[in-house]
């Protein structure tokens, strides 16, 4: 799917969410990276086959 040089990581690498933004909607929370993954704003992600990583962002301390 990426044609970038060099190729971003796939959606199964630990590093997927370095991919290339493709598509940003800031107005919905989302956007699809060139991997395939849709990354949201809150850094849950969808992944190409369905699955679901949670939400990772550490909380800010008060």
């Amino acid at each position: 799917m990426c044609s970038h040089v060099p190729t971003c990581p796939n959606s199964v690498s630990a590093d997927r969410e370095a991919a290339h933004v493709i598509s940003a909607h800031p107005d919905q929370g989302w956007s699809l990276l060139c991997n395939g993954v849709v990354l949201f704003e809150d850094t849950g992600l969808l992944l190409p086959d369905g699955s679901v990583v949670a939400p990772h962002r550490v909380p800010v301390a008060a």
